[in-house]
């Protein structure tokens, strides 16, 4: 049987061989520079893209010319440092990736929908934020609007359990275990803590934006959720949607942003207030 496959083999004409690494190659550059446009890394994908040209024109003076074989030799070569460089830099998003192909079954999860519960569940966020703020604590609260992105619920533990301040507070406590992740939120439940989220490759972000600013940036890139930031080292809170950072949020502002993201109407609001007016 291997006699008969190598006999196929030297059988084959060489071109088609060399038609196939130009496919293989063209499929590969392709895919890459997808990878780098979505994640913003736009000087990479003209890297890639240049590269590429090159690549496939000394495939191409080759076949025609019988010339460029060293050249395309040391690019081989030097296809290999593009991998391991990829592999370093991209390794958070290869995280991602390798937990999507390997991920279980999704798990469904019931949360309150009523305005009146929304609101309650806002105000904790925020009390929670604002007392974060005060102690220097950092924070990353990531709201779902109404699906959670399986691949970040599997690198964090699952804790489904009501919002409240206190347990905010406990989760990002310096000294809890799960205290550098992000704490996932969807509805009134905080489903997952400690999750690894992809880091934003932007260049042109402020250089006093630390790992949680660019996490929140990176997955608001990648999906439509919304990311909550208390800085550890300002106290700054920071909202992030679709990869857009707005900074220095009070609580009324932050509480406004939530009100959004969770659609509460403002006849909801009304109707909160007053019963909160009567109890006092």
């Amino acid at each position: 049987m291997l006699s008969s496959l190598i006999a196929a083999n030297s059988a084959t004409p060489p071109s088609l061989w060399v038609i196939i690494d130009i496919i293989v190659t063209l499929a590969v550059a392709i895919i890459m520079f997808v990878f780098f446009a979505k994640r913003n890394s736009y000087r990479m994908a003209v890297v890639v893209a240049i590269y590429s040209v090159v690549y496939l024109a000394l495939l191409i003076l080759n076949i025609y010319y019988q010339q460029a074989a060293i050249a395309i030799d040391v690019l081989r070569y030097f296809n290999i440092f593009w991998i391991v460089a990829i592999v370093e830099v991209y390794r958070s998003d290869i995280k991602i990736f390798m937990s999507r192909l390997a991920r279980r079954q999704k798990t469904k999860y019931t949360y309150a929908t009523t305005d009146e519960q929304l609101l309650i569940s806002a105000t904790e966020i925020v009390k929670a934020c604002q007392n974060m703020a005060k102690s220097d604590v950092g924070a990353l609260i990531i709201i779902a609007p109404t699906e959670v992105p399986a691949h970040i619920l599997d690198t964090g533990t699952t804790l489904d359990a009501t919002i409240s301040s206190g347990l905010l507070e406990s989760i990002f406590n310096t000294k809890a275990p799960l205290h550098d992740g992000a704490v996932v939120v969807l509805g009134d439940r905080i489903i997952s803590a400690g999750c690894f989220l992809p880091l934003s490759q932007e260049v042109t972000l402020a250089k006093d934006l630390g790992t949680r600013h660019r996490a929140a940036i990176g997955i608001t890139e990648e999906s439509d959720v919304f990311a909550i930031v208390v800085s550890e080292e300002s106290g700054i809170i920071s909202v992030v949607q679709g990869g857009t950072i707005k900074r220095y949020m009070t609580p009324e502002k932050l509480l406004e942003e939530i009100k959004v993201i969770y659609r509460i109407s403002s006849q909801s609001v009304r109707k909160h207030d007053k019963r909160a007016h009567k109890k006092n």
